[in-house]
């Protein structure tokens, strides 16, 4: 089985206690909490936001919570709404008084009595998730699958008996040079009043995905319409981000973004297929949950761009394999477990209907081929907008998630591979670990002399040592760290001595720093000491150790496949790729030796590819013909992966070298601790004599 986070680590990270397991999520933090405690106390104890204006005497109502039902194996929590206390008098009067949603609780009132998988609404936090996922302004050359048509059409005459869509189809034929065309079942009830409604003048919204495929009129409207709308979707494990485009101009007319209300199944995708196994109506439960998503966000974008959802005529999504299979509604069970099939692995062209997805009555959806069980539509989405396959240097494109997705390659040859990083780098497994909100640390840098830290914090412009954070951090508060953070706490930590190569944290440093704690048989690091104290324990560097030694065992994997040592240019895709500091990943270990200069993030490389794609349908025959020569390589079932996950373990690897990063960056001379090693008063590991 390939490395990753396993049960019994996962363990070490929580209290052995008797008392009932909340979960919180989207923001996965988790804690044990004693029977009758109040959900927003346990909520606050957390550090997760949870909204209370009347100071819980359940006035305000701003401090709902829904209850998850069901087994989630990876937390080892049964969830019911039988381990919450009963409606009580304060809820029952503000029902009375006010709404409620449905299965929502008031989690003042709400008391603890089990095992707990607690979601906080997205539309009752005001300092949600920050979804980091922009538009990109590349332009796209326009060729798009759907063109808006004109035409005069000649009125009924009885002498020439043809109907009122054929003389339309004569005149669509003659002007425009369709042949063969379809008409839309919809549209036969509803033609002939929309021809007449402006003197047989129409225009038709003509769908023809390939040069070689059948056009068909998927929508019409009376007289001179000039404008048509479409959107490209990616569909992340955590979140979803969207655009709407103007097909005419090619113009982003609105984007917007919300996480994937999934995460309350399962922080990564094999919680979520767990999910499925366990639950009879897990994969119900999810499509509904991600297709009601993307519905909300057309509901936004539509909203801010002033459009109507009816004159949205094409959709494009990217996503990985088990958001792919899940959003189309298919169990995606099979990619639980090896060969990893999938249920479909090309494109998939379909009507916006046939996934309840309520636009234009005739608009069409489109998704990218996958590459392989675990690298999606979103991989080939990147690909299609970086294009590795058509460069002659050999290029390196990572997007860094719950599960990584790594192409590499250049227009000779292309491999791809997935590697199972976890949720370490969103936050979860670590003990401060949070997803990018207001509140959040997102930078750190430690002084090396005197080991104290600086950082900056989601929501405030200073630094931490700067004049005024203090006043601004109080809005947001300091509540824990973020992805980018923790990659480079860690890699600062190394830099500075806190930590070895090995990853131990250096107890003989508490005698210099007092921000080094003694924590049982090992040491931890105070980053900030405040309403929140936010430290980096043992455990959490070993989370980060493993996630990044995953990653770069699937990367050299793929390198010795191609013969090459070296990579010329490295991408970071995806959202939370955008946020990472170079220096710092290839400090980390993260990703191998290159050029700083040739590091760079490309924002949301997978939606680009979906604008693309809706932009241009020739972009749909590259990525498909691209797709059927990328070589997959399956980390699980290469012998040489252990070791090479072994090696990356150290930082930044145990036997690669990293001479560019040395020629800018002073590397600290390697020296090996055992956990609990130091002076700093801990107890040291037995050893035997010697």
């Amino acid at each position: 089985m390939t490395p990753g986070i396993t049960p019994t680590y996962r363990k070490t990270l929580m209290t052995e206690t008797a008392d009932p397991l909340v979960l919180f999520m989207p923001s996965g933090k988790r804690g044990h909490f004693p029977v009758g405690t109040s959900v927003l106390e346990a909520a606050r104890t957390l550090g997760v936001y949870v909204e209370s204006v009347c100071g819980g005497r359940a006035t305000c109502g701003r401090c709902q919570i829904e209850v998850q039902e069901g087994q989630f194996a990876k937390h080892g929590i049964t969830s019911s709404n039988d381990h919450i206390s009963p409606v009580g008098p304060k809820e029952k009067r503000y029902a009375e008084v006010r709404t409620i949603p449905q299965g929502r609780r008031l989690s003042c009132s709400a008391t603890i009595q089990g095992d707990l998988v607690v979601d906080v609404p997205q539309d009752a936090v005001v300092n949600a998730q920050v979804v980091r996922k922009a538009a990109s302004d590349r332009v796209i050359e326009r060729n798009p699958a759907v063109h808006l048509c004109y035409v005069e059409v000649d009125e009924p005459d009885m002498h020439k008996p043809l109907g009122d869509l054929d003389r339309m189809k004569v005149m669509l034929e003659r002007d425009w040079g369709y042949t063969d065309l379809q008409i839309e079942p919809y549209l036969l009830a509803q033609a002939q009043k929309i021809l007449r409604k402006e003197n047989f003048t129409v225009t038709a919204a003509i769908h023809r995905d390939s040069v070689t495929s059948r056009p068909t009129v998927i929508a019409l409207w009376p007289g001179l319409h000039n404008e048509a709308y479409g959107i490209a979707c990616d569909i992340g494990s955590t979140t979803i981000a969207m655009h709407l485009v103007s097909l005419l101009s090619g113009r982003i007319v609105a984007s917007s973004g919300a996480s994937n209300p999934q995460i309350r199944f399962g922080e990564d995708l094999m919680s979520r297929v767990s999910y499925v196994m366990m639950n009879p109506d897990g994969r119900e439960a999810m499509t509904k949950a991600v297709r009601q998503a993307v519905s909300e966000l057309v509901d936004q974008v539509c909203a801010s761009g002033g459009v109507a959802r009816t004159d949205i005529l094409d959709a494009v999504f990217v996503a990985n394999p088990i958001m792919h299979h899940l959003f189309l509604g298919i169990d995606p069970t099979e990619l639980g477990q090896a060969p990893f099939a999938l249920a479909v692995s090309g494109a998939i062209s379909c009507k916006a209907l046939d996934i309840e997805l309520s636009l234009n009555p005739g608009a069409r959806t489109y998704l990218l081929p996958c590459i392989a069980g675990h690298v999606g539509a979103d991989a080939a989405g990147a690909t299609l907008s970086e294009g590795p396959h058509r460069q002659d240097k050999m290029m390196l494109m990572v997007d860094v998630g719950t599960n990584a997705e790594i192409v590499l390659g250049n227009r000779e040859r292309t491999v791809a591979a997935s590697s199972p990083t976890g949720p370490a780098f969103e936050g979860a497994e670590i003990s401060c670990g949070q997803r990018a909100a207001p509140g959040a640390i997102e930078r750190v840098r430690i002084d090396p002399e005197t080991l104290e830290p600086r950082f900056k914090v989601i929501g405030v412009e200073q630094w931490s040592d700067e004049d005024g954070f203090t006043e601004a951090a109080e809005k947001t508060g300091i509540t824990g760290i973020c992805g980018s953070a923790i990659i480079e706490v860690v890699a600062e930590m190394y830099l500075s001595g806190v930590i070895s190569a090995d990853g131990v944290v250096d107890g003989a440093m508490a005698a210099k720093s007092p921000r080094i704690l003694e924590n049982g048989r090992t040491f931890s690091y105070l980053l900030h000491d405040g309403a929140q104290k936010i430290t980096v324990t043992q455990n959490d560097v070993r989370a980060i150790q493993l996630a990044k030694a995953a990653l770069y065992a699937g990367i050299k994997l793929l390198m010795e496949k191609l013969e090459v040592e070296t990579v010329d240019t490295i991408r970071f895709a995806g959202a939370f790729g955008s946020f990472i500091d170079p220096k710092y990943a290839m400090v980390l270990g993260l990703i191998p030796d290159c050029e700083l200069s040739e590091v760079k993030a490309v924002g949301n490389a997978a939606g680009t590819g979906a604008l693309m794609a809706l932009l241009n349908r020739d972009h749909r025959r590259e990525i498909e013909d691209t797709v059927t020569r990328i070589e997959k390589i399956e980390t699980a079932l290469e012998p040489h992966f252990q070791q090479l996950f072994i090696d990356a373990m150290a930082l930044p690897n145990k036997v690669d070298p990293f001479p560019k990063l040395a020629s800018v960056v002073t590397l600290p001379e390697r020296k090996v601790l055992a956990e609990g090693d130091g002076d700093g008063g801990g107890r040291r590991r037995r050893r035997s004599r010697e």
